[in-house]
């Protein structure tokens, strides 16, 4: 491609509201432009690179002996209603109807709709498994879309899904598209971990995320250094570092007016690992107390998996259920019936609680022994806990969801009736999984982890172009670069050509900011001395070459690892 042929409007200065790296580089270097909140057009380079990253998708996808479809965006609510995700979901889910009142929605993901495909296509063992997958635009509602092209409303997504007959059939899967997505990124040129995460609105037993480290991500990964232990924050689990525990006699301590871990800890002068942090909530099915170390907090999501959705119980609440005013309540001494979720880090020990008397906390309080809980893993691990396999100490990092696998089982398959017949002629749900990749998020990411303050530096394997050709003059200079672009074009190699009549400082810092892996500089000084210069984005390193040692490095591909 010719460059004044090329839509590539670059920008000296990404705009104010840009704060992601790569938002403002991938406006700055004419990639993309917001149309609306959360809505983004993709120029001719941010097209041709989104086209890069498909076809390795496609190509790893067909790899492993999946299938390419294609699924409406438009969906009718019933399979939706049917498993009963069109009432959990809430105002992420764009929702209209049609001309003739039927409800609809845009699809958000597509499980549903694969899933009725195969209630109505699989019918006997011998045509399982299946894999199929398509590469599909989603929309969803973003309450806060933010972050360039990482957060939108409408983006692309390649989701694909198996059926299989048995758990062990799902297992074989599952590998099969973890090992796909472990060549995807590698071929895309990104660092990544594969982390363990929660299953979410997605449903199913089992769930791994994979994330590209990034001070740009919202999620939040622990690490092992010693074991290679890592989990998203949302599911991690973790050994806290031991608390320094005074023996008390059981007693009760007058506090008055102090409520909180902080307030009395303070005012006790003792450590917030001493006392028992006692948080009542209210369930579809009553109220839950839940416990845990006055030094951590209590992780939502994972008393949810336990006790169902829930929210804080107000003030009078707290007074109605347990009798004593909020900021004093403990779980020693509490009527019987009520549901006491603790962390197991309380098992052993002696500490401080409310002693459900206001103004008045308790000494001596022995969890399992003054009160009988569930105990379950409810608080949120951090950086500095020990790890739950070798108890090394965890590492954070910030991430970016590149991608994820669901075991989803049965859950979408028994309520749409999508069984298969077995050897015995017994029908039987499709064990079923979901796995999905963002390729949009593909691209920032990599912009996150390849860019210097001159621009982007783009992987081979998904640059928008092969070489970026930079003439320095008219004349001799041009027709030498118009012969190397023609070379490239009949050999296979994708090339741009700056033919702008433009300074050569502006050809440079825009060859920069648009991030083509290689540069081919071809100037009259060189050219008396019968050298282009070649210079490698990566590293900066320019190289004054013979033209034909310039075409071997152009010509040069980074093998497929």
């Amino acid at each position: 491609m010719r460059f004044r042929e090329t839509l590539i409007p670059t920008l000296r200065e990404a705009p104010a509201d840009a704060v992601a790296e790569s938002h403002k580089l991938l406006l700055r270097a004419g990639y993309v432009r917001q149309l609306a909140a959360g809505l983004y057009i993709y120029l001719p380079l941010g097209w041709k690179v989104l086209g890069k990253i498909n076809r390795i998708l496609r190509e790893e996808m067909d790899a492993i002996g999946a299938q390419e479809v294609s699924m409406p965006i438009l969906q009718p609510a019933e399979p939706w209603q049917q498993t009963g995700r069109w009432q959990a979901i809430k105002e992420e889910m764009f929702r209209l109807k049609d001309r003739t009142g039927r409800d609809m929605c845009l699809g958000m993901t597509h499980e549903e709709i694969m899933t009725w495909l195969a209630a109505r296509e699989i019918r006997s063992y011998r045509q399982l498994p299946q894999m199929w997958y398509q590469i599909q635009t989603k929309l969803r509602d973003e309450a806060r879309p933010k972050s360039g092209i990482l957060r939108t409303r409408e983006f692309l997504m390649k989701d694909s899904y198996s059926f299989d007959a048995t758990h062990e059939g799902l297992l074989r899967s599952y590998k099969l598209h973890e090992g796909a997505y472990h060549r995807i990124f590698r071929r895309c040129g990104l660092e990544f971990r594969q982390v363990e995460s929660d299953t979410g609105m997605m449903g199913g037993a089992v769930a791994h995320e994979f994330m590209a480290p990034s001070p740009a991500g919202e999620d939040e990964i622990l690490v092992c250094p010693s074991c290679g232990y890592t989990a998203n924050v949302e599911v991690a689990g973790s050994v806290p570092p031991a608390a320094e525990l005074i023996e008390d006699a059981p007693g009760e301590v007058h506090t008055p007016d102090k409520r909180t871990v902080e307030e009395v800890s303070s005012f006790l002068k003792r450590k917030p690992s001493g006392f028992i942090k006692s948080i009542l909530v209210i369930t579809d099915k009553g109220p839950v107390l839940a416990l845990v170390r006055g030094d951590q907090q209590m992780h939502e999501k994972k008393l949810m998996k336990l006790a169902g959705p829930f929210r804080p119980a107000t003030k009078p609440e707290v007074q109605e259920i347990l009798g004593v005013e909020a900021g004093f309540i403990g779980p020693a001494g509490l009527n019987k019936e009520l549901r006491i979720i603790a962390d197991p880090v309380l098992q052993t020990g002696v500490y401080v609680t409310g002693a459900n008397k206001k103004d008045y906390h308790k000494k001596g309080v022995r969890p399992g022994t003054d009160f009988r809980p569930e105990w379950h893993d409810i608080h949120t691990a951090s950086a500095g806990d020990g790890c739950p396999k070798c108890s090394a100490a965890l590492a954070a990092e910030k991430a970016i969801e590149i991608g994820n696998i669901f075991q989803l089982g049965t859950k979408y398959s028994a309520p749409l009736g999508a069984n298969y017949l077995d050897e015995n002629g017994k029908e039987i749900p499709l064990v079923m999984g979901s796995y999905g990749i963002g390729p949009a998020r593909i691209a920032a990411a990599l912009v996150e982890q390849n860019h210097d303050k001159n621009g982007i530096i783009w992987p081979e394997s998904v640059a928008p172009f092969d070489v970026e050709i930079i003439p320095l003059a008219s004349g001799k200079a041009t027709e030498a670069a118009e012969e190397f672009y023609a070379r490239c074009r009949s050999n296979g190699i994708d090339a741009l050509m700056d033919d702008r009549d433009e300074r050569p400082g502006v050809k440079f810092k825009d060859a920069d900011l648009i991030g083509i892996p290689k540069h081919v500089i071809i100037g009259e000084k060189g050219l008396k001395e019968g050298v282009f210069e070649f210079k490698d984005r990566l590293t900066g390193q320019v190289e004054k070459l013979p033209p034909e040692d310039v075409w071997e490095k152009v010509k040069w591909r980074k093998p497929i690892s």
